[in-house]
């Protein structure tokens, strides 16, 4: 079967392989090309709220591992018209970029800088990790979920206008291109990644013309991996058994507005979204944030406080370490992140506990191989 090369970004837990120094077994040697140790620049916009704080956590960490990274560090905040034409440059030249929240003005026809650096990069995929960490008590088990969510179009692209006072028209626009590319990158995903079965998020018994491209999109697709288990489910339902069961799902593709509210609550499930990593990924280029949206700049008092939870943006920054092909970085990274969470002496208010997010970064560099 012919397939077309896409940009990956790997899986980060798998349940059959344990933590090392937990009993896991070493993974097969990496093999680098001449030159592939060379530091790699990477943009970075620490965003608002809490996101120059836990970017300073990534940027302890990596610099405690020698990791082959440098920043290009670039001040872009939410309340701004769109994102400066000297970050997009970097992002193009550099390739990978790690942010933290931009805070989204509601209302007042300001648009969102996230859904602008999307657009503007042709970050058709997000992918969101969501699992239970050993040590974290939820109350399900058994949760590992990866959400890869249409990040171009659909109710998100701001297609909205005033017809009349008082009457808004919002568009919703689908097509089958974007459906289709974003269904190759789900089963790809799974496929590269020993992921069993794919389900499509839809609400095609309503939105008959919109949802149904996107269903008849991802069947076609389907159709091309024989060995990948393939269901559909209608978004309310969706929710429901989300919370319910859980542990049923495996990878998610879903159209945009879906794919944000189906990663939020699955974080929720696995343990919120402090502790959930993610990334936006196209063609060309990355993105690496905290996973799920909810809460991504924190309130003030987390603030003030310095008390905002790491855990989500390191982990992010593991994902970036196996893009830039540095896995025993990225495994080095994610081992010292899981052991501080199961030891459960070191956790940030949203985990149960009353650290700081210095503390945190400590912990983590106390655990680095």
């Amino acid at each position: 079967m012919a397939r077309r090369a896409l940009p990956i970004l790997k899986k980060l837990s798998d349940p059959t392989h344990p933590l090392p120094g937990l009993g896991r077994t070493r993974s097969v040697t990496y093999m680098p090309r001449p030159g592939d140790g060379a530091p790699r620049p990477v943009t970075l916009i620490p965003g608002d709220g809490i996101g120059p704080l836990v970017t300073n956590a990534v940027e302890q960490v990596m610099q405690a591992m020698h990791a082959p990274v440098y920043f290009e560090r670039y001040d872009v905040h939410g309340e701004m018209k769109s994102v400066p034409a000297e970050v997009l440059d970097s992002v193009r030249k550099n390739k990978v970029c790690l942010k933290g929240g931009l805070r989204t003005p509601v209302g007042g026809g300001v648009s969102s800088l996230n859904v602008q650096l999307r657009k503007e990069l042709d970050l058709y995929a997000s992918l969101v990790n969501c699992f239970n960490l050993q040590g974290l008590p939820t109350r399900h088990e058994n949760v590992d979920i990866v959400v890869v969510r249409e990040n171009t179009e659909g109710e998100y692209s701001g297609l909205e206008h005033e017809v009349v006072p008082g009457v808004v028209e919002s568009l919703k626009v689908m097509s089958k291109f974007c459906s289709e590319r974003i269904a190759k990158y789900a089963f790809e995903y799974a496929y590269l990644n020993n992921r069993k079965k794919v389900t499509a998020v839809h609400k095609a018994n309503i939105m008959k013309l919109a949802d149904g491209l996107f269903l008849e999109s991802c069947r076609e697709v389907a159709s091309k991996y024989p060995s990948i288990k393939y269901n559909e489910i209608i978004v309310d339902n969706c929710c429901m058994q989300l919370v319910s069961k859980p542990e049923q799902f495996d990878v998610m593709v879903t159209p945009n507005l879906y794919g944000n509210l189906v990663a939020n609550t699955a974080a929720g499930i696995a343990g919120g979204t402090g502790v959930m990593p993610g990334g936006n990924v196209g063609a060309d280029h990355a993105v690496f944030e905290q996973g799920a949206s909810a809460g991504n700049v924190g309130s003030e008092k987390i603030l003030q406080q310095k008390k905002a939870n790491p855990v989500a943006l390191l982990l992010s920054s593991a994902m970036m370490l196996r893009h830039l092909q540095f896995p025993s970085f990225a495994d080095r990274l994610e081992t010292a992140v899981k052991r501080v969470i199961a030891e459960g002496k070191v956790r940030t208010k949203d985990l149960g506990g009353d650290s700081t997010t210095q503390e945190v970064v400590d912990a983590v560099i106390a655990n680095l191989d």
